[in-house]
């Protein structure tokens, strides 16, 4: 889908993963493929999450594999996926195809 990269996101709106993706991928300020802590704050920031700074600390403790410090991989982003359905109560569901 070519207008998921213009989506704006709302804390209670439904989306699949692809469009979870293309979110993050908004706010990948460095344009290297991975979400790191601040990026991750900043998006958290524009849906206005309180504390959204620790959030993003919990999120990629609870999600970074290799303790890289980024979230670089499908299943690093799963794991995201799942802190942001149950910690942030975000509704994400799985790509229809």
């Amino acid at each position: 889908m070519a207008f998921t990269s213009c989506i704006h996101m709302e804390p209670n709106r439904e989306m699949t993963v692809e469009e979870f993706r293309a979110w993050l991928r908004r706010y990948d300020m460095d344009h290297d493929g991975k979400i790191n802590r601040e990026e991750l704050a900043e998006a958290l920031r524009s849906l206005r999450i309180w504390f959204g700074w620790w959030k993003a600390r919990e999120g990629i403790k609870a999600a970074d594999s290799d303790g890289n410090g980024y979230i670089n991989n499908s299943k690093e982003i799963e794991k995201l996926v799942k802190y942001a359905q149950k910690n942030l109560h975000m509704k994400i569901t799985k790509n229809s195809w």
